[in-house]
């Protein structure tokens, strides 16, 4: 999807947010397909960074895309998330070493700073305000999981390794709004085909 984003771009086709859109998927059903589908993704952004690196120095729509899109992907998608951590590790050595209740407040301050744009988000979204509630958890473990899946993809790609396609394995177990459900019997549970 970013390549080929990144493609259209650079030949001048108008890419937009369709707000409306729908998609139905399945998500990754453990910590280690979460990690081949992330890791995946990151990799596949550096790949695509360094595919249309020549951008930079080109003219027209592809040059307009080098001089400002491949810099904030870039800045967004690969060199900020490596700076995530700094929030934890300043939190632990404040916790060790400083003023503790001045940086637990602070820490708090981050956290209420980042559930205000994400009530705000959900609300945009009209998503249910519940799911808040595992902001602190996903600051806790899903991020320093990203960081490392991040960090991976650095190595491998300063390394020059190759990155296998890691696909997800389907399951079958999402249905369309409005479908029947499909009956599943004993036999079907040995049946894993992609849903198409």
């Amino acid at each position: 999807d970013t390549d080929i984003t990144m493609a259209l771009h650079r030949d001048g086709w108008r890419v937009v947010y369709a707000e409306k859109a729908r998609a139905w998927t399945e998500a990754p059903e453990s910590v280690q397909q979460l990690w081949s589908q992330r890791y995946r993704w990151s990799y596949g952004t550096m790949q695509a960074i360094w595919k249309h690196r020549r951008a930079l120095v080109e003219r027209g729509p592809s040059g307009r895309f080098g001089r400002v899109g491949l810099p904030l992907v870039s800045l967004f998608m690969v060199l900020a998330p490596l700076l995530a951590p700094l929030i934890d590790v300043f939190l632990l050595y404040g916790l060790v070493f400083g003023p503790t209740q001045k940086t637990v407040l602070a820490w708090l301050g981050v956290l209420a700073i980042q559930a205000a744009c994400a009530a705000y988000a959900f609300r945009l979204d009209r998503e249910r305000m519940r799911y808040l509630i595992s902001l602190p958890l996903q600051q806790i473990l899903y991020r320093q999981l990203m960081y490392m899946v991040l960090l991976q993809s650095w190595i491998t790609a300063l390394t020059g390794g190759r990155l296998r396609w890691q696909k997800l394995r389907r399951t079958g177990v999402v249905e369309a709004p409005g479908s029947i459900p499909r009956q599943r019997t004993a036999q079907s549970g040995n049946d894993r085909r992609p849903v198409a």
